[in-house]
């Protein structure tokens, strides 16, 4: 696959929270503002596309050669463990108000699943260096984007009437399974179109 392929596959085709339903936790946590959403966006961004690469290579460069390729799994959760460690901090130091905002949510990256599964995506589809971070980068301004869709809708939402039964978490659970249906209109047959 092209890196435009890959870059459309995760962005719209496979993202990982409105088609995998992976990362739900942050976003639904996160998702209450702009604001956070976007700092939280970026955060992930940032780890999904290190941590693909750095992984590529352990397991690549490291775990084929010892053949210890049963380790992948907890080789790369110490490494997103370790990016997340390193990002929380730079926030932190950084940014205070967004450190605060962002909240337990930060260091829930670490136990993100959408983190761990493009970088076990990116071993089992054999990508390149550069296929795995192009792949980890697309799945991270995916996983931005439906987060950032999702903060400007519940934003709007709390500016109109909503019944009782539905307001808080469960229009947000509505609007994110209206996403996901819309989402679905991506689907390989419109990659081959779109490039080929």
């Amino acid at each position: 696959m092209t890196y435009v392929g890959i870059i459309i596959t995760f962005v719209f085709i496979e993202n990982f929270i409105l088609t995998k339903f992976l990362g739900l936790c942050p976003f639904i946590g996160v998702s209450r503002n702009v604001e956070s959403a976007v700092g939280m966006g970026f955060a992930v961004i940032f780890v999904m596309s290190l941590a693909s690469l750095i992984t590529w290579a352990i397991y690549n460069l490291i775990l084929i050669p010892l053949n210890i390729t049963f380790l992948q799994t907890i080789t790369f959760i110490l490494v997103i463990a370790s990016l997340v460690q390193f990002v929380e901090m730079t926030i932190q130091k950084i940014s205070p108000p967004l450190y605060r905002a962002l909240g337990i949510y930060l260091p829930l990256i670490t136990t993100n699943c959408a983190i761990l599964g493009i970088a076990l995506i990116a071993v089992q589809y054999e990508y390149d260096a550069m296929g795995s971070f192009i792949a980890g980068f697309s799945a991270g301004v995916g996983f931005f984007l439906a987060l950032l869709l999702m903060s400007t809708i519940r934003e709007r939402l709390d500016l109109e009437w909503v019944p009782k039964p539905f307001r808080g978490v469960s229009i947000a659970f509505i609007s994110g399974g209206l996403m996901a249906l819309a989402f679905m209109a991506f689907d390989k047959a419109l990659l081959r179109n779109l490039i080929g």
